[in-house]
């Protein structure tokens, strides 16, 4: 065999396997679409899928002359598609900030909320509703900054600690446990001297739901997500080479402290963005990931938009179980994802013995 025919062959398995990894993504967009239009189609008003269809077609493409009834427009576009709507987008990003920081320090345990993102939304967030304190706007707006601001500073709080150290992810681990367990040992103290109706606000944040999203929520989180997005794919190939070990992606030229701090600030401003909004949904940034490993591999060229994928899949699947299983009364969906989400952890946990790094 010459060496062109060998090459001829390489080339040939490799369009072949990138062939299947994008037929994969373009099928998992496809059940994503399948699963928004029934979310939509379900609630305490009757609404077939094929009604739900042409109030969106109706909305968003005139001119293609389809009619849709009014009644149906108002309720899917006022009040169910928000909802979904951000279901989708906040799965989407919390699933890639989950790959993304699981990539930069090859451990399979880590999560944006393992460096104490969520622990310090919740304490900004008890403060505002607490004492109305706060950095920007007033009511809601007020609670979202907090959150969103002290998420950010115990972020730059973990980097910091960590710089003087060395950014590795060790450092970034421990310091992130430290802040994670000071910001919850805050709350708790905030709840332990609230009163009944403000401790009550405390915890129906932290449950983390999608009730009242609008859609300039969801235009904010997505501009966010989209922003960062593709910065994220730039690092895809320094993700693989990180993934083979410090060492050896250093001997690729890879800048393994720039790739792991611009990488965790991008994941951790998309995970801030989200939950200033939803509140703390947790387990999406950590079960999508390892699903969607295990599925196609390690390659984030395609573990990153296809995580985006499940994340939304995952969310949404969460939210419509919880909105329909005891309707009308309504589980948040930061409850209802721990409920799906621990079974198919542990499920990889005991049936897979290999961690599809690469």
């Amino acid at each position: 065999m010459t060496a062109n025919s060998e090459t001829t062959e390489i080339a040939e398995a490799y369009s072949r396997f990138t062939f299947k990894k994008a037929l994969f993504i373009i099928a998992s967009l496809a059940l994503l679409a399948t699963i928004v239009l029934l979310a939509t189609s379900m609630g305490a008003s009757d609404l077939s899928v094929y009604d739900v269809f042409n109030a969106i077609i109706a909305k968003t493409l005139p001119f293609l002359g389809i009619e849709s009834n009014l009644h149906d427009e108002i309720i899917i576009w006022n009040l169910r598609l928000p909802r979904v709507v951000m279901g989708v987008v906040a799965g989407a990003g919390l699933a890639v900030s989950g790959t993304v920081m699981q990539g930069v320090m090859r451990n399979p345990l880590v999560s944006p909320f393992t460096i104490g993102i969520s622990s310090a939304a919740a304490f900004g967030a008890s403060i505002a509703i607490m004492f109305g304190v706060g950095f920007v706007g007033s009511g809601t707006y007020l609670i979202i900054t907090n959150a969103f601001i002290f998420a950010l500073l115990c972020a730059f709080l973990v980097y910091g600690i960590a710089r003087i150290r060395g950014v590795t992810p060790e450092t970034l681990i421990l310091a992130g446990i430290a802040l994670m367990y000071l910001f919850g040992a805050l709350t708790a103290t905030l709840q332990f001297v609230a009163s009944e109706h403000e401790l009550m606000a405390v915890i129906h944040w932290t449950f983390g739901t999608l009730t009242g999203s609008t859609w300039n929520e969801i235009l904010i989180v997505t501009v966010l997500l989209l922003s960062c997005f593709p910065f994220l794919m730039l690092y895809a190939w320094d993700l693989n080479a990180m993934a083979s070990g410090e060492e050896v992606a250093k001997s690729l030229g890879v800048n393994t402290s720039r790739v792991r701090t611009v990488s965790l600030t991008l994941a951790t401003l998309i995970t801030a963005g989200i939950i200033c909004f939803t509140g703390i949904i947790g387990f999406v940034c950590l079960v999508a990931p390892h699903i969607t490993r295990f599925v196609i591999g390690g390659d984030h060229r395609f573990l990153i938009p296809c995580s985006c994928i499940f994340g939304a899949i995952l969310l949404l699947a969460a939210d419509t179980a919880g909105r329909m299983m005891f309707s009308p009364v309504i589980i948040p969906v930061g409850i209802v994802i721990s409920y799906i989400g621990v079974p198919l952890f542990l499920y990889l946990l005991i049936k897979v013995r290999k961690v599809y790094w690469v």
